[in-house]
């Protein structure tokens, strides 16, 4: 049985060799290459790999930089990228470039192993917090080269949620927002908590982020008829 070639790039020591240790224990993996640079491109070159494990942080290159000169030159080469947790934008703009696969670094061993396993078999692997939701569509966009500024719609938010969305856009706190639509602080914060489960983001300041980012900084939200908390 042929082994998946790995070539390994990432810039902690200890992490980049519990890596290697870790896929070499696989019947079916071997890491051809391990490094702390970002000399990918160069080794790829020279080592042919299947698959590219590239630390999203390099100290010494952009990684996005390589990982299009990996695509471009290598096509029939698979990258995923290694982070703790990729902002949901980079993320967007490292999948255009070709990325294949997304691992958390505190992904667990059996996450691991199925993502490089996965990418191998042409399939594209986002990290778990972000599927299932808003964002996956988001990426299934960007990957079809199709425009995402509509893609908040796709999600079903209640009037009242799409109401608190633009005014966090809008910068406005919690206790703020409860006093312009007349409820309970608790509620108010209640349909933040929502609002991020449904589009797999962090923070509000994610969440201002993107709704700016899709055009729902209304200074005034508008309701529709017959909308309940």
């Amino acid at each position: 049985m042929s082994k998946i070639r790995v070539l390994l790039i990432e810039d902690n020591r200890l992490l980049r060799e519990g890596i290697a240790k870790m896929l070499n224990a696989e019947a079916d993996m071997k890491v051809i290459s391990s490094s702390g640079n970002g000399e990918a491109f160069e080794k790829a070159k020279n080592l042919e790999p299947d698959v590219v494990l590239l630390d999203l942080g390099l100290k010494d290159q952009d990684s996005l930089t390589v990982v299009g000169l990996l695509r471009t030159r290598f096509p029939e080469t698979h990258v995923i990228v290694m982070d703790l947790i990729p902002a949901h934008a980079e993320v967007v703009e490292f999948v255009k470039a070709g990325v294949a696969g997304f691992i958390l670094k505190d992904a667990t061993l059996r996450d691991f192993l199925h993502t490089i396993r996965s990418v191998v078999k042409g399939a594209k692997i986002l990290p778990l917090p972000m599927t299932g939701s808003l964002f996956s569509q988001i990426v299934e966009q960007a990957l079809q080269g199709g425009k995402i500024d509509k893609l908040i719609s796709a999600v079903k938010m209640t009037g009242r949620e799409q109401d608190v969305i633009g005014h966090i856009a809008a910068g406005r706190s919690n206790k703020e927002i409860a006093s312009e639509l007349n409820i309970a602080v608790y509620t108010v914060k209640s349909h933040v908590h929502n609002i991020l489960e449904k589009l797999a983001l962090h923070t509000r300041l994610e969440l201002a982020m993107f709704a700016h980012s899709q055009g729902n900084s209304k200074q005034t939200p508008m309701r529709s008829p017959g909308d309940r908390d």
